[in-house]
């Protein structure tokens, strides 16, 4: 055999093995050294069981495999004797090498106790020469596995916990068994013992993974129900705690947040080829032009509308920057609150985006992708959309001749608004709709010429009615 190679089957003495060997062991330097010491002081005091030493009086070895044997049952003696210090060596490895196990004191002392019972488990398997693969998992490691799920740790983590738990107690019985046995039968109960923990840690990894993902999965859907349910009691002014809130949510709530509606209109996902909308998507959407501080809060409701909730700097004003161009998903369209802080401004901020939402919803294909309460038209609109007849009414005595439905009526009607709205300026009116000074005058009169009226009369119901037909579209121009 090339010495530089070697077959998958070999174990102790072959110059390859041991140079692996060496190399993972600068990965365990702390754990494994405590494990060699525990080897060593055993060493000086241990001797193998006599059947593996003495001869036959022609000077013969015993039969090797009933050597190994007794050489394997006392390993496992010794296991049992060492338990708490070879548990605590396994633990401090396990928990340094992998750090996405969680490190509280309730999962480091199940993980503690995953390990140690794991640890009975390998005993009895030594000293009773038990099948290897009758065995299940040890009931406080299917806890853990099971918390782990809750924990949302990944399964990952889980797995490899068992790798490097099997690697350092192989390890350390190598150590062990090379301490006074002849080499020939140390090599052949390496090799078992080696072959067994592998056997060992397939056996259970089925019922381990098994225990996890059923866990995540009632976890996930008791959480979906959980967090409806506070959600929609939070909503309605109930009573709820904020370290209720955050448990549940996992999501900090002592902060401000903008209030995120989202949904798509009947029809929207019609169209051939077309998927379920990405809520979430248009959520990040929102939560990158707003500045977020942190990952959102989104709450589905349906197929076609999602609640959602963005974390933002308490100076944030609510209305995302660049203009909205709409989220990623063409379909999706969202109406927005205005920053509030804590359990209230959940629910205040959630209230603004309703009402944001009707606006867009009356608005009907004149309104945007998106639609903030931010927005003080937006504010005014909302009002006037609760009541679509009256604000008709108010339309029609306000604005005379400039009621028309039409393009030409629409351009002469946003002027009009926007220089009302800048203070009756008209550089400044000039300036916001890129237009020529006398651009801009020759509008305002044209628009005051069709109303019938001059400005200062009814000046309130002008705006407001103008503010009416401009975000809540022809909804308000007809009978």
């Amino acid at each position: 055999m090339n010495p530089m190679r070697c077959s998958s089957s070999c174990v102790a003495g072959c110059p390859h093995a041991l140079r692996v060997v060496r190399a993972r062991r600068t990965v365990w330097s702390t754990s494994h050294s405590v494990l060699v010491s525990i080897a060593q002081e055993r060493a000086s005091r241990w001797s193998p069981p006599s059947s593996v030493c003495e001869r036959t009086a022609g000077g013969a070895v015993p039969d090797t495999e009933s050597s190994v044997d007794a050489l394997l049952v006392d390993l496992g003696r010794v296991v049992e004797e060492q338990l708490t210090a070879v548990t605590t060596a396994l633990d401090d490895g396990i928990r340094g090498a992998i750090e996405e196990l969680p490190d509280d004191d309730l999962m480091a002392g199940l993980l503690y106790a995953s390990i140690e019972s794991n640890i009975e488990t390998l005993v009895h398997l030594l000293r009773y020469d038990l099948v290897v693969e009758d065995a299940g998992p040890p009931p406080a490691a299917a806890e853990y596995a099971r918390r782990l799920a809750q924990r949302g740790t990944s399964i990952t983590a889980l797995i490899r916990s068992y790798r490097l738990g099997q690697q350092l107690v192989v390890d350390w019985a190598f150590d062990q068994l090379g301490a006074g046995a002849p080499a020939p039968v140390a090599l052949v109960a390496a090799r078992r013992f080696s072959a067994m923990t592998f056997a060992y840690v397939d056996a259970i990894s089925e019922g381990i993974i098994g225990e996890y993902q059923a866990e995540r999965e009632r976890w996930l859907a008791r959480r979906s129900t959980l967090r409806t349910d506070l959600v929609e009691r939070l909503l309605a002014g109930r009573d709820v705690s904020v370290a209720e809130a955050e448990q549940v949510l996992g999501h900090r709530v002592q902060q401000h947040h903008v209030g995120v509606v989202l949904w798509v209109d009947d029809g929207a996902q019609g169209a051939e080829g077309a998927g379920a909308p990405d809520f979430e998507g248009a959520l990040a959407a929102v939560g990158a032009g707003l500045g977020a501080r942190g990952r959102a809060l989104l709450e589905p409701r349906d197929t076609q509308h999602a609640w959602g909730w963005v974390p933002v700097p308490a100076e944030c004003d609510g209305l995302p920057a660049p203009e909205p161009n709409g989220p990623a998903d063409g379909a999706v369209r969202v109406a927005l609150g205005t920053p509030a802080p804590g359990l209230a401004g959940l629910r205040s901020s959630h209230a603004e985006a309703l009402q944001a939402r009707r606006v867009a919803q009356v608005a009907g294909a004149h309104a945007g992708a998106m639609t903030s309460y931010a927005d003080p038209g937006v504010r005014a609109a909302a009002l006037l959309g609760a009541d679509l007849d009256g604000t008709r009414r108010l339309v029609r005595r306000a604005l005379g001749g400039l009621v028309a439905d039409t393009a030409a009526a629409a351009r002469l009607r946003g002027t009009l608004l926007t220089f009302l709205s800048g203070g009756a300026s008209y550089p400044a009116t000039a300036e916001r709709l890129h237009l020529h000074r006398n651009t801009v005058r020759y509008r305002v009169e044209r628009a005051l010429e069709e109303r019938g009226r001059p400005l200062d009369d009814e000046r309130l119901e002008l705006e407001l009615a103008l503010t009416a037909c401009h975000w809540l579209g022809d909804a308000v121009l007809g009978d």
